[in-house]
């Protein structure tokens, strides 16, 4: 069981611009209430709202999977804060194909690279004049998946789509170095979600198991709660991570193969 903390300083991120992209729910929205908690202003986007999106962010509904869509999210996302300090990519979705990656439909790598992977590209992209704006000290965290270092058949695409996140988010920590900003990887391991949730009853069904299966192996002992996630995300992007850019962080409960 996740043991509630307090904040350690809830004035950490006061003054703080962020933009956090999926925090309607699960890992996205721990992360909104983690760095609202810490003081920070927070706008957030998905599809929609739902009743765990945190009420003292800004939502904007949106679809970010299209590059349309980004540019109308972060233009709007900009209005609201007035710059950005501090932006989170964590928008991701996956779909099974329990037939293998032959049964994988093109459109399916299409809109797996479209959300998982170009959604952060194109949200740092858009964001990046203000962050270089906002200058040293700003960070940029992207979240991984486990998939992307332990790959399935059943979801090759999701898993390629994150290894690539991965690898752009290293090429772009090294670009932004001179400027002081600073971007890492966040790779969760088997994570209490809804969506996560879901893709694992497919698995556990698939193999005839019970749910609690599906995650028994975690060396720490039970599955992720999202907040697990939010802390990680606010030690990476406050000053006590100064000196860490470019780095990949299994938060896995020990689970996952290092990187």
């Amino acid at each position: 069981m996740f043991k509630t903390l307090a904040p350690s300083d809830i004035t950490e991120f006061a003054g703080k611009r962020a933009v956090v992209t999926g925090g309607s729910r699960g890992i996205g929205a721990a992360i909104v209430q983690r760095l609202l908690d810490g003081g920070a202003s927070v706008v957030t986007t998905a599809r929609n709202a739902t009743d765990e999106t945190p009420k003292g962010a800004t939502f904007i509904q949106g679809d970010i999977s299209t590059l349309a869509g980004v540019q109308a999210f972060a233009a709007a996302a900009l209005r609201e804060l007035g710059g950005v300090d501090i932006v989170v990519n964590n928008a991701a979705a996956a779909r099974t194909h329990l037939g293998g990656i032959e049964s994988i439909p093109d459109e399916e790598w299409l809109d797996a690279l479209n959300l998982n992977y170009l959604s952060a590209v194109r949200v740092n992209t858009a964001l990046l004049p203000a962050l270089r704006e906002a200058g040293a000290g700003s960070a940029v965290v992207n979240i991984s998946s486990g998939a992307a270092i332990v790959p399935l058949p059943p979801l090759a695409h999701y898993a390629a789509a994150k290894a690539a996140l991965g690898a752009y988010g290293k090429a772009l920590a090294a670009e932004l170095a001179p400027a002081g900003i600073r971007v890492t990887t966040i790779v969760p391991g088997n994570v209490l979600t809804p969506g996560a949730d879901a893709l694992r009853q497919t698995f556990a069904d698939a193999m005839g198991v019970e749910l609690a299966a599906i995650t028994a192996g975690v060396p720490l002992g039970r599955p992720g709660d999202p907040r697990d996630i939010a802390e990680a995300v606010a030690f990476l992007v406050s000053d006590r991570a100064q000196w860490i850019t470019g780095a990949s962080l299994n938060v896995d409960g020990g689970e996952l193969p290092a990187i």
